[in-house]
């Protein structure tokens, strides 16, 4: 039997075959993406990543995404300046992150400030293909700003209002640092965006498609989400890496941190995916600009620490298809940028809200309400007790 069916006995004492974690269930069709885990293939509605992240730019393929077809130049400058017209957050947003304290989790108050961007809608009845493509527009223009001011004010410094100049990619990184954004950071950094902007029917994509199942809108499917991003198995895991990576110290001692993981049956976080059984194509372009950002920076410290652990994993776990994944390399390349660790989910956002708003979109095209079944495992027939005899 394959590893993705387990068998239970329910209640009633029949067995139930259920798949843990839906893994190798088809929840639906799609025309996003496409993932080969076997091959180690991914694509954007047909295009393969490889030719994505060396060709486009991160406002392109975001318009791929929502529109469905690579913009004309006229398209692309049009779409390029609805993000812009939109990167402003309301005062009222701002004045709400200030009331956060310092301590909060950046992705819970990223995930607070979307929810109450819903509020400021200026039309919330309207839920027109026309009107959802702009909210998802504006949402994808906003999370630049939202995560530049949470990291300004718990930093004690001001918000910095946004540019017009900028990309994208540079917008973001001068929101968050308040300085001239490096333009070979901000290549790669564009690159990065590239690379996480869908993954298919991931855990928090496929939490905005059941969300927006019920016909709620947008900010709410977006705000369900961010929430599920935040979890360490998920959009959490760059973070871990990282923080592993500063808890070892030196190259010298990554093989032993490694191999007593493994002994203690622990997890390396950065290895090992649901759906690729080979390299993750992600990881393979992160791992050239990760190289090329230590190399720029004299650092070579976080690459060859990188490429140690592939090394020893390699070694000991890649018979059991355990490869690195878009986490691991991403790691290093967003420290080196200067970005701090907390802040690694939150650009996994700022990318991924590309992929999250265009699978909502589609969701609303053919929408059936999400409504699986349970296999009851409970007791039956349990007599209710009063208060007074329990």
């Amino acid at each position: 039997m394959s590893e993705k069916v387990a068998t239970i006995t329910d209640a009633a004492g029949q067995a139930v075959q259920y798949h843990p974690g839906l893994e190798g269930v088809i929840a639906g069709p799609s025309t996003i993406c496409s993932i080969d885990g076997h091959k180690g293939v991914l694509t954007y509605r047909g295009i393969l990543i490889e030719d994505m992240a060396e060709h486009s730019t991160f406002e392109e393929t975001a318009f791929f995404l929502l529109h469905g077809h690579l913009p004309t130049r006229p398209e692309l400058a049009d779409f390029e300046n609805r993000l812009k017209d939109h990167r402003e957050l309301p005062q009222t947003v701002i004045d709400l992150i200030k009331t956060f304290p310092p301590t909060a989790n950046p992705m819970d108050i990223l995930r607070t400030a979307v929810s109450a961007l819903g509020l400021f809608d200026d039309n919330p009845d309207d839920d027109s293909l026309a009107k959802n493509t702009a909210r998802a527009e504006h949402l994808i223009a906003a999370f630049p700003g939202i995560v530049g001011v949470l990291q300004r004010l718990r930093q004690g410094q001001p918000p910095v209002p946004p540019r017009m100049d900028l990309s994208h990619a540079e917008h973001f990184l001068h929101q968050v640092s308040g300085k001239e954004p490096d333009a070979n950071a901000a290549k790669i950094f564009d690159v990065c965006l590239i690379l996480h902007a869908d993954h298919s029917f991931n855990a928090s994509t496929f939490t905005a498609r059941v969300c927006i199942s019920s016909l709620t809108d947008m900010y709410s499917a977006i705000t369900a989400a961010t929430g599920s991003l935040k979890g360490p198995l998920h959009g959490g895991a760059n973070t871990e890496v990282m923080t592993n990576f500063l808890e070892i110290g030196e190259v010298e001692k990554v093989e032993e941190w490694v191999m007593a993981r493994l002994k203690n049956k622990g997890k390396v976080m950065g290895f090992g995916h649901r759906v690729y059984k080979t390299y993750d194509p992600r990881a393979r372009i992160l791992s050239r600009y990760s190289q090329r950002l230590a190399e720029i920076t004299g650092n070579l410290k976080w690459f060859k620490m990188s490429k140690e652990m592939e090394r020893v994993m390699e070694r000991e776990v890649s018979s059991r298809g355990i490869y690195p994944n878009v986490d691991f390399f991403s790691a290093s390349v967003y420290y080196y940028i200067g970005v701090a660790p907390d802040l690694f989910t939150p650009i996994f956002a700022v990318s991924r809200i590309a992929g999250w708003t265009a699978h909502v979109l589609e969701q609303l095209r053919d929408n059936r309400l999400f409504r699986p079944e349970a296999a009851y495992t409970g007791p039956l027939q349990v007599k209710y007790v009063p208060m007074e005899k329990r």
